[in-house]
């Protein structure tokens, strides 16, 4: 079974750490790369720039807030580039407003999420999307 690789774009620490914590509580297997701004998530997702080998994420976890290019030029790239179509986006929202603004991008609502992210929700979205697994290590931590 091949593990579904998760991109989280978030500039927040506060909520980075928190995500990182409930993927090590839940102990997550999945490979999890972190990016802080809108800049840098395009040029991964487009293989450019320090990114020329970046593996295309199946799951791209993205705050609309971000310095530098704003997480809705990141949606809208992501939507209009055809390699990244198979990529389940799941946009981390603050506000009602936000997430009126995702409804006119056309995201579905179980697609989008706000913060802090409930985990268990997030879990079962993943494991709802046959083409991707996630796999929680029942290894006890030590």
């Amino acid at each position: 079974m091949e593990l579904a690789r998760i991109l989280l774009v978030e500039d927040d620490a506060g909520d980075v750490a928190y995500t990182l914590d409930e993927f090590r509580e839940h102990r997550l297997r999945n490979p999890l790369t972190v990016l802080g701004d809108g800049i840098a998530a395009i040029e991964y997702l487009e293989r450019r720039g320090a990114y020329p080998d970046a593996p295309t994420p199946d799951i791209l976890l993205l705050d609309l807030n971000l310095p530098g290019v704003d997480g809705r030029v990141v949606l809208d790239r992501v939507l209009g580039n055809p390699r990244l179509q198979h990529m389940t986006v799941v946009v981390l929202t603050g506000s009602p407003s936000e997430e009126q603004l995702l409804r006119d991008f056309g995201v579905p609502a179980e697609y989008y999420f706000r913060k802090p992210v409930d985990f268990a929700q997030l879990a079962a979205l993943i494991r709802g999307v046959d083409q991707f697994s996630i796999v929680v290590d029942k290894v006890k931590a030590r």
